[in-house]
């Protein structure tokens, strides 16, 4: 299966052998020199995979699968690294890396990790486009109704919201109803859902 490889690694050479190699079999390829660039760019809306350099300058790979997984961006990671241990490739697979190959690559080897490691994105595509979605409907509302959200999913009534936020009760509904339009949800049960994936944390009252 084709799609697009996604290649961290400082070592130019390296990168750039990776390149080539991915390329002859077709796929696209987005290549990066730091971990701190890739962080800064956005994952595309395509099936797609991550080899990542283990050791890097700016930052480990451990440390960007981390920052990665705390956005729940999930995207297939394939290791790559000059010298593994046994515990580092523990720690890798634990955080979700799918293979942790050891340099030189064997070309064979490579393209099969990453032809399976594409297949399996399709699904996490899917779940891509549901958060990107999601962000895009929290992001329209206004810092007030934010603040509001947060104590509607703390479990607080609109009344005792009113009383936190030292507004009438009609405020709070009116705040309550555009953000039920915006985040495009019927209940409380799906606007509590959706804050779980955005990580949004509950108010605490006085």
């Amino acid at each position: 299966m084709t799609g697009l490889v996604i290649v961290v690694e400082d070592e130019e050479p390296v990168r750039t052998a990776l390149v080539r190699l991915l390329e002859s079999a077709d796929h696209t390829v987005r290549d990066f020199a730091s971990g701190t660039d890739f962080l800064n760019s956005t994952i595309p809306d395509t099936p797609a995979c991550l080899l990542l350099d283990m050791q890097m300058p700016d930052i480990t790979g451990i440390n960007i699968i981390e920052q990665l997984a705390s956005i729940e961006a999930r995207i297939p990671v394939i290791f790559i690294t000059g010298y593994g241990s046994i515990p580092m490739s523990v720690q890798a697979m634990k955080l979700g890396a799918r293979e942790f190959l050891t340099k030189p690559v064997c070309p064979e080897a490579l393209l099969t990790a990453v032809t399976e490691a594409l297949a399996s994105d399709q699904a996490n595509l899917q779940y891509r486009l549901e958060q990107t979605e999601l962000t895009t409907r929290y992001n329209l509302l206004t810092p007030r109704e934010q603040q509001v959200l947060e104590f509607i999913i703390s479990g607080l009534l609109i009344k005792q919201i009113a009383a936190e936020l030292a507004v009438s009760e009609i405020t709070i509904k009116v705040h309550k109803k555009q953000i039920m339009n915006k985040m495009c949800t019927k209940s409380i049960t799906d606007l509590v859902r959706i804050s779980e994936r955005l990580h949004i944390s509950q108010a605490r009252s006085r």
